[in-house]
């Protein structure tokens, strides 16, 4: 497809996605948020891409929201740009491929937003976090729903109604972030990370992502039944037997793509 706010490129069974708006800090307007949901669609359904990274082009990630679409419009059509500015969220969670958040500088509002709803994250040690819509009067309602997932309640919220900007260390401690580098290896160690996970069977890698997000919200006893029928069915899967008998017999595995 032909993108104008964001550019794919594959590497290998690494799908690439860059937010391609560096002047305006690679903020969410319209087109970039039919364009980064469309990308991930496309490479979801690239049967050779198995891992997806997001990252940003230029010094910035992504810096939220671009303000100047915010005036004008009816409580309908502002509930409809909203969605859209939070589809991203949706669409990651129900894809079986995992996405990855390459973050460098400012990561803030919708972009502290795209960093908790991807499925792991690899930061800059120059990256800085924040919820910050509250400090313009708004309220950053839509990053907190992944935000709450991955810090819990009480630290979910601090950020959110004090507007705080955090470093990459405490985005680490805090567990929005999966590891901190320096950010001449930011590239190199999001790629590393990407690559190892692509080394994995993709069925298994993929069929497990979905069982994680459907398990995730269901009350306890339910998330085992769930979880055990999924894992039933993956082991009837040829890249179940393919994995244990390379392993028992000390050979590469040789993994479908899916």
């Amino acid at each position: 497809m032909n993108y104008t706010t964001v550019s794919v490129e594959r590497k290998e069974h690494v799908g690439v996605i860059t937010l391609d708006r560096s002047e305006n800090y690679n903020t969410f307007n319209v087109p970039m948020a039919k364009d980064l949901n469309n990308a991930l669609i496309e490479l979801e359904n690239d049967i050779e891409i198995r891992v997806i990274v997001v990252k940003g082009k230029g010094k910035n990630f992504c810096a939220g929201i671009d303000v100047n679409d915010l005036e004008g419009k009816t409580n309908l059509q502002y509930l409809n740009w909203v969605e859209l500015m939070e589809k991203m969220c949706i669409t990651i969670a129900n894809m079986g491929k995992p996405v990855i958040a390459s973050v460098q500088r400012i990561a803030v509002a919708n972009g502290i937003g795209l960093v908790a709803a991807a499925d792991l994250a690899v930061a800059a040690e120059n990256a800085k976090f924040g919820a910050t819509a509250v400090n313009v009067g708004l309220f950053c309602m839509g990053p907190a729903v992944p935000l709450s997932r991955c810090l819990g309640r009480k630290k979910a919220l601090e950020l959110l109604i004090t507007g705080d900007i955090i470093d990459a260390k405490e985005a680490e401690k805090i567990g929005l972030i999966n590891k901190v580098v320096p950010k001449d290896k930011l590239e190199e160690e999001t790629m590393n990370l990407a690559f190892k996970i692509a080394s994995k069977s993709p069925l298994a890698v993929q069929l497990g992502k979905k069982s994680f997000y459907k398990m995730s919200d269901l009350e306890y006893s339910k998330a085992l039944e769930l979880s055990n029928n999924h894992f039933a069915t993956l082991c009837t899967t040829e890249d179940a037997h393919e994995g244990v008998d390379a392993f028992l017999n000390k050979r590469e595995a040789k993994w479908k793509l899916r």
